[in-house]
């Protein structure tokens, strides 16, 4: 009796285990083309950086 049940619990708990090891995974996506801007907003960035930092150094400066 005990022997039937290490042999079921094999069979439930090892076969699908053996299964799910040969399984072969996706192949990896394919690298972006070089020069790929960001979200494709670079200039727009760009121009928020630019405005931020003048900001910046006109506050610093007038005080």
């Amino acid at each position: 009796m005990v022997i039937k049940r290490i042999i079921i619990v094999l069979i439930v708990f090892i076969a699908p285990a053996l299964g799910y090891g040969q399984i072969v995974p996706p192949p990896a996506p394919p690298p972006p083309p070089p020069g790929l801007p960001i979200d494709g907003l670079t200039v727009a960035l760009f121009l928020i950086a630019v405005i931020y930092g003048s900001v910046k150094i006109f506050k610093d400066s007038s005080s």
